[in-house]
């Protein structure tokens, strides 16, 4: 009996930890309380801090590769894997990423920018960000391959960062899809600083004018013009516009309610989970910490601070040629981050004009951005690509 005893106290997981899981255990419930106490995008970081909580606890087998063996050339399983181990593949066989898009597309309304075309502008200006920090990466030694994909970072869309990730630099997985849920949960406190230095107040006082309306017509014809146009143009940017376009012309159809309220509640739902968690569990010690982390994370800011300034300096330009029509702090929002980014925008101009309610106007380069950052996952795709 005391055989047993000492067998299975010498298999817990107590006696493989080490320093640097007791670091990210930490990291790990900050992300959790950032989620749950300061509401910090809780859909994203609680999964991710659960998943790194997960991954640095010894022993748990979550990630256990399955044995098999061949017997009369029949796979034989002698450990099935761990849990993750199969989950995590939905991930690595790119899987998760093209299906949150297509929710994405199914809860995404285009009317803003199709109201006001110009947004597209702001959309692609804020994918500025991502060739700086490519460049920058580049320069601290990384290769083009793993610097375009940390470069994606400043797009702000996690599902996009992970795609081309793993098309280019499967390796860094872990911290470039970290860094870009990160940087996509503090939008509300990066950015509102770099509004308020970008802008005056005057230009933070002005009031849009109502957005025009948009025919049903155009609705359905904008995503199929888009899905034909840029898998052309683009070719590997053709699974994630598939998807999000997909998405949205079952919503605009108004034909298939039961595809787009499933695509855009409980699809979305579940997979959001599965993907968050199994990006959590790419933050174990052993492979989170290292020096090309840290340099990692801060080019996520770089990213991120050059995007937000890419879209406010357009925006500031549309200021200028419009007579004060257009209020540049939409250009913030050209950031895929939906709708958080526009949410932010609106909030700030609000501070200093209670009556300005910019939410709608902000939401054109904020979906603009969204087809922008695919858009420049596809063109990286196409220069560094295999």
């Amino acid at each position: 009996m005391l055989e047993f005893l000492e067998k299975f106290i010498s298999n817990m997981g107590f006696w493989q930890l080490e320093a640097g899981h007791f670091l990210m255990l930490a990291v790990a419930c900050l992300l959790i309380y950032l989620a749950i106490v300061k509401g910090f995008e809780p859909l994203l970081l609680l999964p991710i801090g659960l998943g790194a909580f997960l991954a640095n606890l010894p022993g748990s087998g979550l990630l256990d590769l399955p044995i098999i063996h061949m017997v009369n050339d029949a796979p034989i399983f002698e450990h099935a894997g761990g849990l993750y181990y199969w989950l995590s593949k939905g991930i690595e066989l790119e899987i998760f990423p093209p299906l949150i898009f297509l929710g994405i597309g199914a809860m995404t309304d285009f009317t803003p920018l199709l109201s006001n075309p110009k947004t597209f502008l702001l959309g692609a200006a804020a994918q500025f960000g991502v060739f700086t920090a490519l460049l920058v990466a580049v320069m601290l030694g990384f290769s083009y391959q793993e610097a375009a994909a940390i470069g994606i970072i400043g797009g702000a869309d996690g599902p996009t960062a992970i795609y081309l990730t793993l098309k280019l630099a499967p390796h860094l997985l872990g911290p470039i899809a970290v860094a870009a849920y990160s940087y996509m949960a503090l939008v509300p406190l990066i950015q509102p600083p770099l509004m308020r230095m970008m802008t005056t107040d005057a230009e933070r006082k002005v009031v849009m004018e109502p957005a025009k309306p948009v025919s049903k017509k155009i609705k359905i014809i904008f995503p199929i013009a888009v899905i034909g146009f840029g898998a052309m143009i683009v070719p590997p940017a053709a699974p994630l516009l598939a998807m999000l376009m997909g998405g949205n012309l079952m919503r605009e159809s108004g034909v298939v309610e039961r595809l787009t309220k499933m695509a855009s509640n409980e699809l979305i739902n579940i997979v959001t989970f599965f993907l968050g968690t199994c990006v959590g569990l790419t933050m174990s010690a052993e492979a989170f910490l290292k020096i090309e982390t840290v340099k990692i994370i801060l080019l996520g800011v770089i990213a991120f601070g050059f995007s937000t300034i890419g879209g406010l300096l357009i925006g500031k330009l549309m200021y200028k040629m419009t007579g004060g029509k257009v209020n540049p702090l939409i250009g913030s929002a050209g950031v895929s981050a939906v709708p958080m980014a526009a949410r932010v925008s609106h909030n700030v101009a609000q501070e200093y004009n209670p009556q300005n309610y910019l939410i709608m106007h902000a939401m054109g380069p904020n979906v603009a951005g969204v087809v922008g950052t695919a858009i420049a996952a596809g063109v990286l795709l196409s220069i560094f690509g295999k």
